[in-house]
């Protein structure tokens, strides 16, 4: 039995695209069990769409792995390499949701994630963030989500063993901040 429709003060219903100057898909993984590392992605490309039932809504998205920005050049290239990303063999992640549902006062995105032509359900917590307009006569939406993988799930299997542990943790926390331009069609 589907949900009853939601209610989300401001909601536009439409096609938006990801403002990806206003926009981050980032990430944070354990280093060495002691510390996190972050980084992001500088070229990416998604779309929502907000349906009149906010529980019919969909985004599809594809990041540009080898635009990989963790602060240190290094490691952003050993995360392009055949031991993490294979940026050489698999450029690109995509995403595309597969469903989404009430979570309190926020919601859960259900999708598929692909990562180095291997592709695994992904939930992630969405916050709508709200909708209005921008000083160019446009339609703005923010959205946050966050989630997390096992990394190894994806092929991702690259590790060293430390004394206590291993150099790179397999969990890794996924952190988007959205912000949306409504299509005028």
């Amino acid at each position: 039995m589907a949900e009853a429709a939601v209610k989300i003060e401001g909601y536009v219903a439409g096609t938006w695209d990801l403002d990806p100057v206003h926009s981050q898909i980032a990430f944070v993984a354990r280093h060495l069990m002691v510390s996190k590392i972050r980084g992001h992605f500088n070229t990416f490309q998604a779309q929502i769409v907000t349906a009149e039932n906010p529980l019919d809504s969909s985004a599809t998205a594809t990041i540009d792995l080898s635009s990989v920005v963790t602060g240190n050049e290094t490691r952003d290239n050993d995360l392009r390499s055949s031991n993490f990303f294979d940026v050489a063999t698999h450029p690109e992640m995509t995403f595309s949701s597969t469903g989404i549902r009430r979570h309190g006062d926020n919601f859960i995105l259900d999708g598929d994630l692909t990562i180095r032509g291997v592709t695994r359900p992904v939930s992630l917590t969405v916050e709508v963030n709200g909708f209005g307009p921008d000083p160019y006569g446009g339609t703005r939406a923010g959205f946050s989500a966050h989630g997390e993988i096992n990394r190894t799930d994806f092929g991702v299997s690259f590790n060293a063993p430390v004394p206590g542990g291993v150099m790179v943790s397999e969990k890794v926390q996924i952190e988007i901040e959205a912000e949306a331009v409504l299509r005028k069609d």
